[in-house]
């Protein structure tokens, strides 16, 4: 199936954004021991750069979410992969390339407050707040964006493109 890509917004644009985001950041917990979590696969290019525009030190770590269940219960499973990081006492931020529905976020956070972690934060590129089914907070967000698949920057549609430097919105044309 071919597809087109049309730039949501451009490499120097996303760049300026993870920038702003660092300083935010940086500024929001200067002083505090501050883990970033990365959700795995998408927020991986993102996360890099973002650990390298703060100006405050960091630990960094991953983790992984599945969703499970048919698709008439989405929503309402999703598993935790790779949980085995420490976050008691400390201050953890979750780093996720796109927020849309929010069911996934919402669990991750919860398994982290029950962990103990000191306090817990949100961090997207995108945040598809018109999308959302449940109510979750993005506390750091560099971009919002009302529809459009999403791809590029760590982003995939079948594993492609999360090499694009920039974000684009990727149209499928169905072959006729």
């Amino acid at each position: 199936m071919p597809s087109r890509l049309e730039v949501i917004h451009s490499p120097d644009t996303v760049k300026d954004t993870v920038a702003r985001l660092g300083r935010e950041i940086s500024t929001a917990y200067a002083g505090k021991p501050l883990l970033l979590l990365g959700v795995l696969k998408g927020a991986w290019v993102f996360l890099a750069d973002l650990a390298r525009a703060l100006t405050i030190p960091v630990q960094v770590d991953f983790v992984r979410l599945s969703s499970y269940g048919d698709s008439d219960t989405r929503g309402q499973g999703t598993r935790v992969r790779d949980a085995d990081f420490d976050c008691r006492g400390r201050h953890v931020l979750v780093v996720e390339d796109i927020v849309d529905t929010g069911h996934s976020m919402v669990a991750l956070l919860e398994l982290l407050r029950e962990k103990g972690a000191e306090s817990v934060a949100l961090c997207a590129l995108v945040d598809k707040a018109e999308r959302r089914e449940v109510e979750v907070a993005v506390d750091f967000y560099g971009f919002r964006l009302a529809k459009g698949f999403v791809v590029g920057y760590g982003m995939d549609y079948g594993e492609d493109y999360r090499s694009l430097p920039g974000l684009y919105e990727l149209h499928l044309q169905k072959d006729d």
